[in-house]
């Protein structure tokens, strides 16, 4: 598979150890923790996902027919070889920095591919599994053209709350405490953009 993207004339991410992360509180004992370049050698992840990542297509029922998945998915079960070295290095890091509150490793890693701008997902939050009833951590990091991730809680008299952060290459966007139970996001369709992979760590058993 080839895309049309323009990768960054120096690759100038830094290394896990040394990029700054920042925090913001939510509501309901949610949060987000965003670090920008913070993957380093992102060029050469996009491309090795790209081409080695075996993407599949899938449909979905929505009300009375079957629908199309608006990206390509693939997730990394447990015990499988990540596609790219820089990833591994990445869940081990991620592991290490936040096992103090997670209590436990990111195990698996689910890829979407996001071909333009129809690609999309609706508001979610990850509640599939120990997500539901149990405080847990979701870790994202964007390659590709830039993307907003949209945030809003799922109490409706908070939506004035909402806020969007948007993703880079290489950027790293975390949401932690009770932001999977208590908020949602999405990723919407946009007019106009360029291939991006969304890599998401996750502990064991959370969808």
């Amino acid at each position: 598979m080839s895309v049309d993207f323009q990768s960054s004339l120096f690759d100038t991410a830094t290394t896990p150890e040394v990029a700054r992360i920042e925090r913001r509180a939510l509501s309901s004992g949610a949060w987000v923790d965003v670090a920008r370049n913070w993957l380093a050698d992102a060029d050469d992840v996009f491309a090795t996902l790209v081409r080695d990542v075996p993407w599949r297509a899938e449909r979905r029922a929505m009300y009375d027919r079957v629908v199309d998945v608006p990206r390509l998915v693939y997730t990394y079960m447990i015990g499988e070889e990540l596609p790219h070295p820089r990833l591994t290095t990445a869940r081990d890091e991620l592991t290490a920095r936040y096992r103090p509150e997670l209590g436990e490793p990111f195990r698996t890693a689910g890829c979407c591919f996001y071909r333009d701008g129809r690609d999309s997902v609706a508001w979610h939050g990850d509640t599939i599994g120990r997500g539901s009833t149990d405080d847990t951590m979701v870790a994202i990091v964007s390659l590709g053209d830039p993307r907003r991730l949209h945030l809003r809680p799922r109490d409706p008299e908070r939506r004035e709350e909402a806020f969007a952060v948007e993703m880079g290459h290489g950027d790293l966007v975390v949401m932690g405490g009770s932001c999977q139970r208590t908020w949602e996001h999405a990723v919407p369709k946009v007019a106009s953009a360029g291939p991006r992979i969304s890599v998401q760590f996750r502990p064991l058993n959370v969808f």
